[in-house]
């Protein structure tokens, strides 16, 4: 039989082990922080009805989706998970409660040409908030306390919630005069950080119809900077022009106001005005999150406000607010920078249980009264020689191996081997298990290691 050569697809990724064990943790603090916040577990169907998925989707959209028919039915695979949360909502909308707050971290799929920190099989790590009708602006100056809870448990401080809120631009536009271009200006404007001012003027000038005097002003508003009350103060200028400004900085200041009631200390979030996403559905607050000391990495977590999710599927206004995580390209680039820790435990196990004697009896009821204890435990089966159980508990990366020979059960005890200093220990279970428990919480450390600020 000829044997076929084993090979992964161009854009998907896969892990060894230990990185897996890494990307694992990196779910667990998602998960369990979107559950603090009361956002509910969601998981919808991989494939869809292609007309599903296509309803908000055309142009790029349909050229990137997978695509295939089974027998009658037109079907594709799921492109992102707003889209599904949309079909959700729609639905179950009779038996959901609103504001409905869902989380779903799960595999997204992406035709596109795969490249460097560009996968065509993705994790994505949504929220979202849907309101029925209505949606208080609170829910927006939620997110951030949200955003900044998940980065401070992976370790890292210097970040930023970038955040402006598109009514303002949208406001200001209409004040120039160009509310008919203001879609495509701040798409333009959104691709200041990837290609400077002076490319986006051009853009202004030559695409989007924009006169230079005016492509001058827009550039002069979204470099206003500085600490948020001095941007809010300076937005302050423009107000009473125009309503649809006017209510956007209004719905800033909530945002900005809250910030310290939630938490989240304010260099850890800035109004930016060059902020807008490229995307045309959010009408209110987006947000943007960089690491400081890594801007080449550009966004790690984005999104903002939406008025209608679902207005394709249901005759009825269904505004929201969600953020999401290009969760496999973040663990690519993170990893690819060094920033994963690499002292951080990520054996299947915390303890290998080596029995020493023929009858493995007695060490299957020791594993059993560690696992009791809250440890993680792995059985070690096989028949061989002493050597060689120790080499597999140091490659699988095991921090203890517990020995269980005649001596031990003559004395009650087991003999616990630190892997790392080589340490040995003769110590009854419940205190073999007491103390193993506590060298791991000593050790435990950062999922992500942050450089030293001037690094």
């Amino acid at each position: 039989m000829e044997i076929i050569r084993p090979r992964t697809l161009p854009g998907f990724m896969e892990l060894l082990p230990a990185k897996q064990a890494q990307f694992e943790k990196m779910l667990e603090i998602l998960r369990s922080t979107y559950a603090s916040f009361g956002f509910a577990p969601l998981d919808t169907p991989v494939i869809e009805d292609a007309q599903i998925l296509l309803a908000k989707g055309g142009g790029e959209t349909e050229k990137q989706i997978y695509r295939f028919q089974k027998g009658d039915s037109d079907l594709a695979l799921r492109f992102d998970l707003t889209v599904p949360l949309a079909k959700y909502v729609a639905l179950h909308y009779n038996d959901l409660a609103f504001p409905f707050r869902r989380y779903q971290i799960s595999k997204v799929y992406r035709g596109e040409r795969p490249q460097r920190g560009r996968f065509r099989e993705f994790y994505q790590a949504d929220i979202d908030i849907i309101g029925d009708g209505k949606l208080d602006v609170l829910n927006e100056a939620e997110i951030p306390a949200v955003i900044y809870r998940i980065f401070r448990a992976f370790g890292l401080t210097r970040f930023q919630v970038r955040v402006n809120n598109r009514k303002i631009l949208t406001g200001f536009y209409e004040m120039l005069g160009l509310a008919a271009q203001s879609a495509e200006i701040m798409r333009t404007v959104d691709k200041l950080d990837k290609i400077g001012a002076e490319k986006v003027r051009l853009l202004l000038t030559e695409d989007c119809g924009v006169e230079p005097n005016q492509a001058e002003e827009i550039l002069r508003f979204i470099s206003i900077s500085g600490a948020n009350s001095v941007v809010l103060a300076a937005l302050g200028a423009y107000q009473g022009k125009n309503e649809c400004f006017d209510l956007g900085v209004s719905e800033l200041k909530t945002v900005t106001e809250n910030l310290a009631a939630f938490g989240v200390p304010e260099e850890n979030f800035a109004i930016d005005l060059t902020i807008a996403r490229g995307l045309d559905y959010y009408t209110g607050t987006v947000y943007e999150t960089t690491l400081l000391d890594h801007p080449e990495i550009g966004s790690v977590c984005s999104g903002g406000r939406y008025d209608n999710l679902a207005s394709h599927y249901i005759d009825k206004p269904l505004p929201g607010v969600g953020i999401s995580i290009g969760l496999t390209r973040l663990f690519y680039v993170l990893d690819e920078q060094g920033l994963l820790n690499p002292s951080l435990c990520t054996a299947p196990a915390d303890a290998l249980v080596l029995p020493m004697t023929a009858d493995p009896a007695p060490a299957i009821v020791l594993a059993e009264q560690l696992r009791g204890a809250g440890l993680r435990v792995q059985l070690y089966a096989e028949q061989k020689k002493f050597k060689q159980k120790l080499s597999y508990a140091d490659k699988l990366g095991a921090p203890f191996a517990v020995l269980l020979g005649e001596d031990e059960l003559a004395e009650g005890l087991c003999s616990v081997k630190d892997m790392r200093s080589g340490v040995q220990k003769k110590l009854a279970p419940a205190e073999a298990a007491a103390y193993m428990r506590s060298v791991l919480a000593a050790e435990q450390g950062a999922l992500i290691l942050e450089q030293s600020h001037g690094e």
